[in-house]
């Protein structure tokens, strides 16, 4: 499970720097999206940082199992957070795209919630 929260970061790292390069490209235009502070433009800022923090969380996961030593396997914890990479962004870029997706945001919120909390309370895997 090492290997697949250290990939998971670094796609994570790679779809953040893309999608802000993307985003980056027209950030200059005051208007773009609606301007500055518009729905569209917040739900993309939240994307793009989101594929950075839930990285950054996975790289942490990581060592986590790796300090706790070998023989993990996969746990409702490492599934959690590997549900949650996947749908925060996703969640963040539909939202922008059509405002009613926000009420999706329970997916990657419990997702993330719960495996912060399952590590936090069941302590490491071993």
């Amino acid at each position: 499970m090492i290997a697949t929260h250290v990939t998971a970061a670094w796609i994570g790292i790679a779809f953040g720097l893309l999608s802000g390069t993307a985003q980056g490209l027209a950030f200059h235009r005051d208007g773009w999206l609606g301007g500055y502070a518009s729905w569209p433009r917040r739900m993309l800022r939240l994307g793009h940082i989101s594929f950075f923090g839930i990285a950054f969380l996975n790289l942490a996961y990581a060592q986590t199992i790796f300090v706790s030593g070998p023989g993990v396997e996969s746990t409702p914890a490492s599934w959690s957070l590997l549900c949650g990479a996947v749908a925060m962004p996703a969640v963040c870029y539909l939202a922008a795209w059509r405002k009613d997706f926000r009420h999706l945001f329970f997916v990657p919120v419990v997702s993330l919630l719960s495996a912060a909390g399952l590590v936090v309370f069941q302590g490491v895997p071993s």
